[in-house]
């Protein structure tokens, strides 16, 4: 199987349906893509048949294209991942790894346009985050989220605004920023860096306002991270946490129990927001995102500072600061529920409180004349006698 080939198919899958996200490549599957967060079969002339070994070698040694980084990573590790390219079509993030001796492949299409808040109907709170001149924000979420799409957005509102310099660190590099007010010198993992943490010591040489960093993987990239927003750079980055409360968790536990305290106060000083996201699906069809958004006040930075207590965690925060820009996953829910945006079985399916989300969706049906509860006419049972 030959390069062009292996392009054909890719098109060939790209093509096969509208919103295709994901291609995937597994052995004893037939080609697969993912519309709509669910996996479908594609059926291509010649390659209909469940996938063989050698199949999936043979896609995956064109997409490494002789590299030989790439070729040792995948050897030494079990994975790798590169960026590939359909010159015209599209662009992907792929994924090569080792399942039970064969290779696996996934390649996840990547958006040519640039993202904009307005456009993806991103919470207002981001525009409040490119507005930020230093410290650290995180974006936090699931693989597949959407973490790097909110924060191109974020990026492309500084492009428009600010006349700065802006120094990115993916793996791999998802949009290409044109430079607008902004400069955008934008670095990929294993091409133009090793790791993340000498990419980050190296990018605090170039002389940025804004850096972005792919994730947090270890504990000298958060500690570069907080020294570079502590030494006035605006650091934006991913964790893969699932809410606020276990974000900061997660931080202070990349950390020995003897340095515990010097970091909490390093967090709570350099800490601006983290916002959490998760995608769920869509009336109608498609996934639409839901939120949850945390921002410093001295309520957070307490919290952070002696920890979570009765009346002063970080859910009791949100649900209170929405004047500030918070909202809690739940708070989100029910106003996605009253858009009509999502069903009240996906709204509960994904509630962090079911009880929370339960009573909102219960008043909006009220308001709306609907009714709350399945239970018939209730009367009195006459028949009923108490035993003495």
């Amino acid at each position: 199987m030959k390069k062009q080939e292996v392009d054909h198919i890719l098109v060939k899958m790209l093509d096969s349906h509208r919103e295709v996200s994901d291609l995937n490549f597994t052995v004893g599957k037939p080609l697969q893509v993912e519309t709509a967060g669910e996996l479908v079969p594609v059926e291509i002339r010649n390659h209909t048949r469940p996938l063989t070994a050698f199949q999936t070698e043979t896609i995956a040694l064109n997409l490494i294209n002789h590299d030989r980084r790439l070729t040792e990573a995948l050897l030494r590790s079990g994975s790798c991942d590169l960026s590939y390219a359909l010159p015209g079509k599209a662009r992907f993030r792929v994924n090569i790894f080792s399942q039970g001796g064969n290779f696996s492949i996934v390649c996840r299409k990547l958006e040519s346009k640039i993202p904009t808040i307005e456009e993806r109907g991103l919470p207002k709170a981001m525009y409040q985050i490119a507005r930020e001149k230093n410290g650290i924000v995180f974006v936090t979420g699931a693989t597949g989220s959407g973490k790097t799409t909110t924060l191109a957005a974020i990026l492309n509102d500084i492009n428009e605004r600010r006349p700065v310099h802006i120094v990115t660190l993916e793996d791999p590099v998802e949009y290409q920023h044109p430079h607008k007010k902004a400069t955008f010198n934008q670095r990929e993992l294993g091409m133009d860096f090793d790791s993340y943490a000498n990419g980050l010591r190296a990018a605090l040489r170039q002389a940025p306002k804004v850096i972005l960093v792919g994730e947090m993987r270890d504990r000298e990239t958060v500690e570069i991270g907080l020294s570079a927003a502590e030494t006035g750079h605006l650091v934006l980055t991913t964790l893969h946490t699932t809410d606020a409360g276990s974000t900061v968790n997660r931080i202070l536990g990349m950390f020995p129990n003897e340095d515990e305290r010097q970091i909490r106060i390093r967090l709570a000083d350099a800490l601006r927001w983290i916002v959490c996201q998760r995608l769920l699906p869509k009336v109608g069809g498609g996934r639409v995102a839901t939120f949850e958004i945390l921002c410093t006040n001295l309520r957070v930075k307490d919290a952070i500072l002696n920890g979570e207590a009765e009346g002063r965690t970080f859910y009791d925060i949100m649900e209170t600061g929405t004047a500030f820009g918070m909202t809690t996953f739940d708070q989100h829910l029910i106003a996605l529920f009253e858009q009509g945006s999502i069903t009240q079985e996906t709204a509960m399916a994904y509630a962090s409180h079911r009880g929370v989300v339960g009573r909102g969706i219960d008043m909006i049906k009220s308001a709306r004349g609907e009714a709350t509860t399945d239970i018939g006419k209730l009367e009195i049972d006459k028949t009923y006698s108490r035993m003495i």
